[in-house]
């Protein structure tokens, strides 16, 4: 007996007829969740999107009126009589383009920033950095495109859903009202032919409605793209605030030394030529009255001494010695043990990054902030009680100084507060004064690493 031929493989139909419904189902399934997905975003966004175009046309109304009084300040600097309010039209007008700078930012979720030269001096300077600013030309810029389109797009914002729900309900209600009343796109509903038309018209309205959300970003591309800085305004600010820095860290560091050179001085150098002279005095008593050279010398020894202190004074102003043998956090637990007032040292166990050792540079400031800030206080607060907290990330450290005085404190030039903002700005940092009349006072600093 033969056996029969073993078939050939084929394709199972059942295998072959699972993969083609797969198939056919993944591409039903890809494309049609996509497409509502798309609808449904676009509706979810369509109320905050025409309400957005909406306030546009308000912004756009008062861009206009904005447009034309910058229309008659130019007229009437022809005859010169408006060139003093050239500067502070300028200014008036920042109001409304800084509400269009946040609307827009919180549209596209990302803030504008900007940057206005200060217009101050006289009048010929300030007339000067009104033309120069290239920030005061964005503005006109944006008054003269978005005043006129802004009213119009706010118009269709409103008349397109109304629109479409009005030709999507035609069929629902022209058999109710009176004949010839209904009218949709140039010709009267008085036939079921003619309202299906009108319902069809609904489609491409709807569809032009689902286009708003884009239309709003488009509006708030514009706005970004014309009240934004230039692509070099950031580089220029930041050359602008790092020759402010170095200018102030040069004063910082002559103060310190016209402070060192005063210090040792007045101080240490007087005491040592104090020192020499009782020596000398005592050296020529010696022989005549031993009692009066041995007084001379033992008040040598005490001059030598408070000299002595007085040199550590002044390497501890330089740089403490405790910052570098036992850290910052030894180092500020020291400054608040001597302190008049009591305090207390909040060091933040939970912060991202451990207090720990940071740069030289950085420790140095940190203390010399703090010991600033508690000596004003001292002086000046009237508080019972003093806290002083370190925290922070790993690229920042805070420093932060409460007291529960009577507030009111003011950062006048020359002042240790002044002193203190100076020292954070030489590490590119800053400084935030709070101090309501009535208290608390705190000063935070932040310090880059």
């Amino acid at each position: 007996m033969t056996a029969d031929p073993t078939p050939e493989p084929g394709p199972d139909p059942r295998a072959g007829g699972t993969a083609v419904d797969a198939r056919g189902d993944g591409e039903s399934g890809d494309t049609m969740p996509t497409a509502r997905r798309w609808t449904a975003n676009r509706l979810r966004a369509l109320p905050g999107s025409i309400g957005y175009l909406l306030i546009g046309g308000v912004t756009g109304a008062a861009a206009i009126l904005a447009t034309v009084g910058l229309l008659l300040v130019a007229a009437t600097s022809l005859l010169g009589v408006g060139i003093p309010a050239i500067p502070e039209f300028l200014r008036l007008i920042r109001p409304l383009t800084a509400f269009e700078r946040r609307r827009a930012g919180k549209r596209l979720g990302a803030p504008i920033p900007v940057a206005y030269r200060p217009m101050t001096g006289g009048l010929w300077q300030r007339l000067t950095t009104a033309f120069q600013d290239p920030a005061n030309g964005r503005d006109i810029a944006w008054l003269c495109l978005h005043g006129v389109p802004g009213m119009v797009v706010a118009l269709f914002a409103v008349g397109l859903p109304w629109g479409a729900l009005n030709q999507l309900t035609i069929p629902m209600y022209w058999r109710i009202v009176p004949p010839g009343t209904v009218e949709s796109f140039g010709f009267v509903v008085d036939s079921w032919p003619l309202a299906a038309v009108s319902a069809l018209i609904a489609i491409p309205l709807a569809a032009l409605v689902l286009q708003l959300p884009t239309v709003a970003r488009w509006q708030a591309l514009l706005a970004r793209t014309l009240l934004g800085p230039s692509p070099g305004a950031d580089l220029e600010v930041r050359v602008a605030e790092l020759t402010a820095t170095r200018a102030a860290a040069l004063d910082a560091h002559g103060a310190e030394l016209r402070r060192i050179e005063r210090d040792l001085h007045d101080g240490a150098q007087a005491r040592i030529a104090a020192v020499i002279m009782q020596l000398g005095l005592a050296d020529q008593l010696r022989q005549r009255d031993p009692n009066a050279a041995d007084e001379l010398v033992r008040k040598a020894q005490d001059t030598a001494e408070a000299a002595l202190a007085e040199l550590r004074d002044v390497v501890r102003g330089i740089y403490p010695p405790v910052l570098a043998d036992r850290g910052l956090t030894s180092a500020i637990s020291a400054l608040a043990a001597r302190s008049p007032i009591p305090c207390i040292l909040d060091v933040d166990e939970e912060a991202s990054a451990p207090i720990g050792r940071r740069p030289a540079a950085v420790e140095a400031a940190a203390y010399f902030v703090i010991a600033e800030a508690l000596t004003n206080a001292t002086k000046h607060s009237g508080a019972r009680q003093l806290r002083v907290g370190l925290g922070g990330t790993a690229e920042v450290l805070i420093v932060e100084v409460h007291d529960d005085g009577v507030g009111a404190a003011v950062e006048a030039e020359g002042g240790g507060l002044a002193g203190i903002r100076r020292r954070a700005q030489a590490l590119d940092g800053g400084m935030l004064l709070s101090s309501p009349p009535g208290g608390p006072t705190v000063v935070r600093v932040e310090l880059p690493c």
